[in-house]
Parts: structure tokens; sequence; C-alpha cells
């Protein structure tokens, strides 16, 4: 299993009135309760539930700092066309009695 407390991860949620929210952490689990409780930030904290989902992971917090930016600057449609592949992604790797 991989070392989670130098993990970095770039994430995007969707907010309860349907928009997206980018940012990183280190602790995903963590951060996400952030936002749900209204601690995260302040764009999210009147747009609750949040869920994720989208992430990446990183090593450093460079990176994901770095990818955060990038995924900030895409448009909506770019976004999602991103949380789409992952989706695809995910559905292809799994068993069919898992479908």
């Amino acid at each position: 299993m991989e070392n989670l407390s130098k993990t970095n991860y770039t994430y995007i949620l969707k907010c309860k009135d349907g928009s997206l929210y980018t940012g990183w952490t280190n602790n995903l689990a963590k951060r996400l309760q952030a936002h749900n409780e209204g601690k995260g930030a302040k764009y999210t904290g009147s747009r609750r539930p949040v869920t994720l989902e989208y992430y990446e992971i990183y090593e450093t917090k460079e990176e994901a700092m770095r990818r955060e930016y990038e995924i900030k600057h895409m448009g909506r449609k770019k976004k999602l066309e991103l949380i789409e592949k992952k989706c695809q992604k995910e559905d292809k790797e799994k068993k069919p009695e898992e479908l």
C-alpha cells in the first residue's frame, strides 16, 4: 500500500448547485469532510453537500498544486470530460459482476 501521508491529491468536487470546485490536499478524506462541514473553502461552504467526482495522485505538493492550477483554468466542459474519462476507465477495470 502506498504511503498516504506523503501523497498529494488534486480533486474536483460537485456542489449541491451542480457547480464544480477544484482543489488540492494531502488528505483527501479529511478535506472532503471539511468541505461538507463548511470548514473547507469559502466557495463550497454555501453549496453543501459536495461529492468527490474526480482525483489525481501526486508525490509532491508542487505537482498537485500545478495540476490544480491547470484544471481551474479549464472550462466546465473540459472538467466534465476528465470526470467522464475516469468513470469510463473505472467501468472497464470492473469485472462484469461488479457492474
